[in-house]
C-alpha cells in the first residue's frame, strides 16, 4: 500500500512538473542567476518600494500597508521558487526590503496585530519537527555542541559590543538576546539536504541544535533580568504604557527639561497639548505638579494614532534621544506630510539631519542659551547693554545667513562624516564673517529690531513732566 502511494505521488510529480528558469541550466550559469537574482531584488526593493508604498499612504487606508506587504512577500518568494530557491529565502529576503523600507514603521504597526499568531505557528512546527528517538540517543553531544554555539556566539557579540562602545546592561542584552542560532537556520538546513550538500542524519543533529538554543534564550533573558541588570542598577520601566484618553492640538514627545518649557508656554496660552514620554519616573513627577502626561514611546505608531496625530497641527519632538527623534521625524513626514513638525536639535550635525529628515521648525537646545550668557558675559565685564544686544543680533544675523550655505555643503558631501575640506572652509568663513561684524562699529546702521534698544534723546524725562 505504501509502494502504491509513493509510486501515485511521483507519477502525479512527472505529469505536474513545478515550473522552473533555471531547469536545465549548466553550474556556473545557475550560480550566476541566483547570484543576479538576490542582488537584483535587494536593489530593486530599495529603489522601487518607497514610491510604492508612498503611493500606497496617499490612499489614506491602513488596511492596504497589509495588502501591500504581504503581496510582496508572497511575490518575492514565488520569484524565488521559479529561479529554484527555497520560498523561506525569499520570503527571508522579502523581510530585508520591508525594513530597510522608509515606511518600515507603518508596516510594523499594522503587521503587528499577526505577529503573534505567525510565532506561534513557527514554534509548532518546530516542535512538531523534532526527532526525539535522535535527541534521546545523542543527547551529550547535541546539549554540547548547542552550548559550545551559544558560548561562541555570545563571545563574538561581546567583542563586537566593545568595539562599538555599547555600555553597561546593554552589552550583556546585546550578547545574550543574539546568542542562540538563529531560526533561519532551520531554512539553511533545508536547503542544504535539498541540494545534497549535508547528509539527512546530520541535518537533523543540526536543527536539534538550533532548536535548543532556541529554547534556551529565555532562559538568557531570566538571567539578564534576575542577575546581570540588578547589578548594574539600572532603573528600567516595567509598566505597559499608559491608555491615551485625550487627545489635543498639539502632541509633545518628551516631557524633559526641554520639552517642559514648550508645554507650559503652550498650555498658558490654552492651546490643548497630549505629552507623551518614555520615562515613567518623569512622567510621575509630572503629575505631581499638576501637569497631565502619558508613558509611552513616542516613536510607536500605535500610540501616536491614540494620541490624534491624524487630527494634530503640531508635533513637537523633544526626546532627549538624537537617533529616536530623527527616526521619529522621518516617521511624521512620511506617514503625516502635511503635519508640521517642530523638533529640537543637539547640535548643528543633528540639526542637519533633522532637516534633511523633512522637520519644519529646528532649534537648538544650546544655541539661544548659549548667546544669552555670552551676553550676560559682556554685561559683567562692563559692555554697555545696548552694544551686548548688537552684537548678539548681529551674530543671530551672520549664522542664519550662512547656515544654508552650510547645509548644502553638508548634504552634497557623499563622506559618512559629512564634514569635507568644502564645510570646513565655510565653517572658518562663517568664523570670520561673525568675528567681523562683532568688531566692527554699526551704531550708524540700527535695524528695526534694535528700536526698543536704541538710548531715549536728552530731555527725554523733561517732556514727560
Amino acid at each position: 500500500m505504501v509502494e502504491k502511494a509513493q509510486r501515485t505521488a511521483v507519477s502525479a510529480a512527472e505529469h505536474h512538473p513545478e515550473i522552473s528558469l533555471v531547469a536545465g541550466l549548466p553550474g556556473w550559469a545557475y550560480a550566476l542567476v541566483i547570484l543576479v537574482s538576490i542582488v537584483g531584488l535587494v536593489i530593486a526593493g530599495h529603489y522601487l518600494s518607497r514610491p510604492l508604498f508612498k503611493f500606497v499612504a496617499s490612499s489614506g487606508l491602513r488596511e492596504i500597508f497589509t495588502a501591500t506587504a504581504l503581496m510582496l512577500v508572497v511575490g518575492i518568494a514565488a520569484l524565488m521558487s521559479l529561479v529554484g530557491l527555497s520560498p523561506a529565502l525569499g520570503t527571508f529576503l522579502a523581510g530585508v526590503v520591508l525594513a530597510n523600507s522608509e515606511f518600515r514603521h507603518e508596516l510594523e504597526s499594522n503587521i503587528n496585530p499577526f505577529k503573534g499568531l505567525l510565532l506561534g505557528l513557527f514554534f509548532i512546527t518546530v516542535g512538531a519537527g523534532i526527532n526525539f528517538a535522535l535527541l534521546f540517543d545523542q543527547l551529550a553531544l547535541i546539549l554540547g555542541l548547542t552550548i559550545g554555539v551559544m558560548a561562541l556566539k555570545a563571545t563574538v557579540l561581546m567583542v563586537l559590543a566593545f568595539v562599538f562602545k555599547v555600555r553597561g546592561s546593554d552589552r550583556w542584552l546585546f550578547a545574550l538576546s543574539l546568542a542562540q542560532a538563529g531560526e533561519f537556520g532551520f531554512v539553511l538546513l533545508s536547503f542544504s539536504v535539498q541540494n545534497h550538500v549535508l547528509p539527512i542524519g546530520l541535518s537533523q543533529t543540526l536543527s536539534l541544535v538550533v532548536a535548543i538554543s532556541m529554547f534556551l534564550t529565555p532562559g538568557l533573558f531570566i538571567l539578564f533580568d534576575k542577575v546581570i541588570l540588578p547589578r548594574f542598577e539600572r532603573q528600567s520601566n516595567q509598566r505597559d504604557a499608559d491608555h491615551i484618553d485625550d487627545q489635543g492640538t498639539v502632541i509633545i514627545a518628551g516631557i524633559g527639561r526641554f520639552g517642559q518649557i514648550v508645554n507650559r508656554l503652550l498650555v498658558s496660552n490654552g492651546v490643548k497639548t497630549v505629552v507623551l514620554d518614555h520615562q515613567a519616573d518623569q512622567v510621575d513627577n509630572m503629575r505631581k505638579i499638576d501637569t497631565k502626561a502619558y508613558f509611552g514611546d513616542a516613536t510607536r505608531p500605535d500610540l501616536l494614532h491614540t494620541a490624534g496625530v491624524e487630527d494634530a497641527q503640531l508635533v513637537v519632538v523633544a526626546i532627549d534621544n538624537p537617533d529616536a527623534s530623527l527616526e521619529l521625524v522621518k516617521y511624521l513626514k512620511h506617514t503625516h506630510p502635511k503635519l508640521t513638525v517642530l523638533a529640537r536639535a543637539f547640535d548643528r550635525g543633528h540639526g542637519y539631519q533633522l532637516r534633511q529628515a523633512g522637520a519644519d521648525v529646528i532649534e537648538s537646545e544650546t544655541y539661544h542659551s548659549a548667546i544669552e550668557l555670552g551676553g550676560q558675559a559682556l554685561k559683567q565685564l562692563n559692555v554697555h547693554p545696548f552694544d551686548v544686544e548688537q552684537q548678539k543680533r548681529a551674530y543671530k544675523r551672520i549664522e542664519e545667513t550662512q547656515s544654508d550655505l552650510l547645509y548644502q555643503a553638508w548634504v552634497n558631501n557623499s563622506t559618512s562624516e559629512r564634514y569635507d575640506n568644502n564645510y570646513r572652509e565655510l565653517f572658518m568663513e562663517l568664523e570670520q564673517h561673525i568675528k567681523t561684524a562683532l568688531v566692527t562699529d554699526r551704531s550708524d546702521r540700527h535695524s528695526q529690531t534694535e528700536r526698543s534698544w536704541t538710548p531715549p534723546p536728552k530731555g527725554y524725562a523733561d517732556d514727560l513732566e
